[in-house]
């Protein structure tokens, strides 16, 4: 454990290393109380650049294989660890970003810090969260958005699972979550409650092979972009990283309070996914059109975030989103 020692000494580990220590993280060489204290002292320092993508690189290696010929696919996951108890935006939001013609490899999981994570909603939903990887790639192939379970996709991952559930509290891996799709995206909305970390994160995005991303933490610390003050963000764009904020000012949008987005378990929140996708006026469209627009100028459709929530908004009232949740309902079954 001398990486640990490293680590504690508040020393940085380089890409190899952080690739060695996570190889015998998923290899079983660490007990539980080794893996206790390497995550702990990793959050304690800090984590780098270098740490993030050395992690991911080898949980993406460890993962079953997602066998699509797509090369534009896009997610929009993010780290969790808020504790805001919001509705599932990015899931909700996923839905519209298909329907404006976006390849959606939606990469989630059930809650950890959350009452209810991506997998819970869209299983009260009726999707299917055990298909084959091949099943899997047919699915986003043919209607342009698929459901990717992290637990069923990442096996490895039950080795640590347990140690993430006692500590209770984020750790580098909600970090990594987001960075570990099956699926080799062209671009990513990645949502983060440190904005400390945002400029980082863009980075490792970089390393990891995106093309363009765009790293959100949104005000009071959400990791989704709010309507409750400002927002700030870095967009990764051919490699370079720029720094930006935004407020519901600057997009001619009314201010919503957090407390106006809470959800609730994952029926709850299924049916405030519902409601958004039938064209409910109410905090939660807003939001998730905010979110969607995010998407857009992430992806490039559009040139502002602006014009990306005026799309989004045309497509949920057109009902092209809602026809995308039906989709996935019949195809992921």
């Amino acid at each position: 454990m001398d990486k640990l020692r490293k680590i504690i000494n508040f020393e940085n580990l380089s890409e190899s290393e952080m690739m060695e220590v996570a190889s015998n993280m998923f290899s079983g060489n660490y007990n539980e109380a080794q893996l206790s204290s390497l995550l702990t002292a990793l959050k304690m320092k800090g984590e780098s650049v270098d740490e993030l993508t050395g992690l991911a690189r080898v949980m993406k290696s460890h993962a079953l294989k997602i066998p699509t010929s797509l090369t534009d696919a896009m997610d929009n996951c993010g780290t969790g660890g808020d504790y805001s108890d919001s509705f599932n935006i990015s899931t909700t939001s996923a839905f519209v970003l298909a329907a404006g013609g976006i390849n959606m490899a939606k990469h989630g999981n059930r809650s950890i810090s959350s009452k209810s994570g991506s997998a819970d909603v869209l299983e009260e939903l009726g999707i299917n969260l055990q298909l084959a990887p091949e099943r899997l790639a047919q699915v986003l192939e043919e209607i342009g958005i698929v459901f990717l379970f992290a637990t069923s996709l990442h096996p490895h991952m039950k080795k640590i699972m347990p140690v993430r559930k006692n500590l209770a509290l984020p750790t580098i891996m909600n970090l990594t979550g987001p960075l570990i799709n099956p699926v080799d995206l062209d671009c990513q909305l990645l949502g983060t409650s440190r904005p400390d970390f945002i400029e980082e994160t863009a980075q490792v995005l970089g390393n990891l092979g995106r093309r363009r991303a765009l790293v959100i933490s949104g005000a009071n610390g959400m990791d989704e972009a709010n309507l409750s003050g400002v927002n700030n963000y870095a967009l990764l764009d051919q490699g370079k990283v720029s720094l930006g904020t935004f407020s519901a000012q600057d997009l001619a949008m009314e201010e919503i309070p957090l407390a106006a987005i809470r959800g609730g378990d994952a029926r709850e929140n299924a049916r405030i996914l519902m409601d958004v996708l039938e064209g409910k006026q109410s905090a939660y469209l807003e939001i998730t059109a905010l979110n969607a627009g995010l998407g857009f100028f992430t992806n490039g459709r559009v040139a502002t975030i602006k014009e990306g929530v005026d799309l989004a908004k045309d497509l949920i009232f057109k009902g092209r989103a809602m026809e995308k949740l039906e989709l996935l309902k019949q195809y992921q079954s």
